[in-house]
């Protein structure tokens, strides 16, 4: 839950996941879209987000090059052992 009614740029941006699986109370889901009401960069944040998550998910194994594919499985692995 936010402390604040107001919400800042980048406690939106940490909180965009959650936005779009709809897992935001409500009070945090009032917050992120008043924000967004106000804030074109926001909007076109999520936008963006939105866009790839559309996009990456038409791709198949074969729409990658094998190059493509160990450079994302190994920033996986990096940032999974840097959690």
């Amino acid at each position: 839950m936010i402390d604040t009614e107001a919400l800042s740029c980048q406690e939106l941006v940490e909180l965009v996941t959650d936005y779009l699986e709809g897992a935001l109370e409500e009070r945090d889901l009032r917050a992120f879209e008043a924000h967004l009401a106000n804030c074109d960069g926001c909007t076109e944040y999520l936008e963006q987000m939105r866009t790839t998550i559309r996009v990456v998910g038409t791709l198949t194994p074969n729409d990658l090059t094998q190059a493509a594919e160990t450079v994302l499985l190994k920033a996986f692995r990096d940032w999974k052992r840097s959690s």
